[in-house]
């Protein structure tokens, strides 16, 4: 089984420097931040709906399962339905419970 390279593309961001430092004084390092604003970023492009579940856990790092228990740990629902949504699932359970008597 051979395994692809995925090619990683960086970009950078720039924070006021005291800000920086108040972040260092609880111990959080360049590479610390990196990581958890992967994670962040993933968290809030599958709750707007631009990436999949895949996606976004391809991007915070994780695997599809420990994203979807840090969507949990966030709040964030796996599955959204619409109202509209809701009400044909219901209607299709309601018409399978009627048909199978």
């Amino acid at each position: 089984m051979s395994v692809e390279a995925v090619k990683m593309i960086s970009w950078e961001i720039s924070v006021p420097e005291d800000v920086y430092l108040v972040l260092l004084s609880h111990g959080l390092s360049q590479e610390a931040l990196a990581v958890e604003a992967r994670k962040l970023l993933g968290i809030k492009l599958y709750a707007t709906k631009i990436l999949s579940l895949g996606k976004a856990a391809r991007l915070a790092g994780l695997s599809k399962w420990d994203f979807i228990d840090l969507l949990g740990e966030s709040n964030v629902p796996i599955i959204d339905y619409s109202a509209e949504e809701l009400d044909l699932e219901f209607e299709s359970l309601t018409a399978l419970e009627e048909e199978l008597g």
